[in-house]
């Protein structure tokens, strides 16, 4: 299989202040791997180093085989970040929010109809078919993570990184996506996602490497076999500094 996203003895810092300190990850074609660990343990800034967030101070993450640093194939990677509002302030509808996932696909070309059917695909994906005109400033909390996962696969990745989908996220909209990702996962997508606990993920998810303190502390296979009471980890309180993104209104 691919290897689709490498971290090879990454280190990273924020603020002068060591938060990766030699990670080492693979996830390869339709593999999906959790991130687990207690805030502050560098999950966060893992997945966005990455995706070319946060610079690595040493090592090497790689994207489908190329450096981060000069990978230029976006339209492959969907990327939903951490706590973010679906249309930041501006008022926009469902549709026009998942729309915006297409456009790394199009650059400057008009939408057209493979274009429009992806995004009503991707609508419906995540259950919101029916109120795709909606304003998103209408929506809850997990209706919003919904509609910023349907940007995401608008787009049709061949990779798909979440950074904590589960945060503050009503048990129907878990469930939601929890079927999500079954279906990219049998059309062979590969999944990155950071969690605190597995949950409904749990038998969906093939590896689960827990951080602890900017290392991997142990990796665990296929932890759908096991209880969940030996993956989860503590609860969110408040956000590791690595995790408070800037608004994201496109893929990336």
């Amino acid at each position: 299989m691919e290897t689709v996203i490498s971290l090879a003895k990454v280190t990273a810092e924020l603020g002068g202040r060591p938060v990766l300190r030699g990670v080492d990850l693979t996830v390869r074609t339709g593999e999906a791997v959790a991130l687990l660990g207690a805030n502050g343990s560098g999950k966060s800034t893992a997945v966005r180093a990455a995706v070319g967030q946060v610079p690595v101070t040493g090592g090497e993450a790689a994207l489908f085989g190329s450096p981060v640093r000069r990978f230029r194939d976006w339209a492959r990677v969907g990327y939903v970040p951490q706590r973010s509002t679906a249309a930041g302030g501006v008022p926009a509808t469902i549709r026009e929010v998942v729309t915006a996932g297409r456009l790394g696909r199009r650059r400057l070309r008009p939408l057209g109809r493979a274009d429009r059917a992806a995004v009503d695909r991707a609508i419906g994906l995540v259950g919101l078919a029916d109120r795709a005109s909606d304003s998103v400033d209408a929506l809850s909390g997990g209706q919003h993570q919904r509609v910023l996962i349907a940007r995401a696969l608008a787009g049709e990745p061949d990779v798909l990184i979440m950074d904590e989908p589960l945060a503050g996220v009503d048990l129907d909209s878990q469930q939601v996506l929890a079927r999500t990702l079954r279906a990219q996962l049998e059309r062979g997508v590969s999944v990155l996602l950071v969690l605190h606990e597995l949950g409904p993920l749990q038998p969906l998810i093939d590896r689960a490497v827990v951080l602890a303190d900017g290392r991997v502390q142990r990796t665990v296979e296929h932890p759908g076999r096991l209880p969940e009471t030996q993956t989860a980890c503590h609860p969110p309180t408040d956000p590791e500094p690595s995790a408070r993104p800037t608004l994201q209104t496109g893929i990336l």
